[in-house]
């Protein structure tokens, strides 16, 4: 079964960058649409970036503009880049496809 795993986060001044990936053990994304998704402390998961199959990518309106979701070409890693990060982008991200998880990595916003 194929494996996902998150990186890249960690604790960041508001206004601060990070660079997340979700590496997978096989070059799944190439064919497989993905999600970005984040949970904050008491709240539900939700979808941050998304990126079809095609390439074609959609943002949630609270990371428009700061966000920007990528792939490799040998479909091997998807990248989230955050750029002018926000106390309340603090939480645990995930990437996800073909109904998969990764075990998430946690990206912490203060100063």
């Amino acid at each position: 079964q194929v494996q996902l795993e998150e990186s890249g986060g960690g604790l960041v001044q508001p206004g601060g960058s990070l660079r997340l990936a979700c590496s997978a053990s096989e070059g799944i994304f190439r064919r497989n649409a993905m999600g970005w998704y984040r949970q904050a402390p008491g709240k539900q998961r939700e979808l941050v970036a998304s990126l079809t199959e095609g390439g074609s990518r959609s943002y949630a309106e609270s990371v428009k503009g700061r966000f920007t979701i990528a792939k490799t070409a040998n479909g091997y890693t998807v990248f989230l880049q955050m750029y002018g990060l926000k106390p309340e982008d603090t939480g645990v991200y995930y990437c996800r496809t073909r109904g998969l998880w990764g075990q998430g990595t946690q990206v912490t916003v203060s100063s």
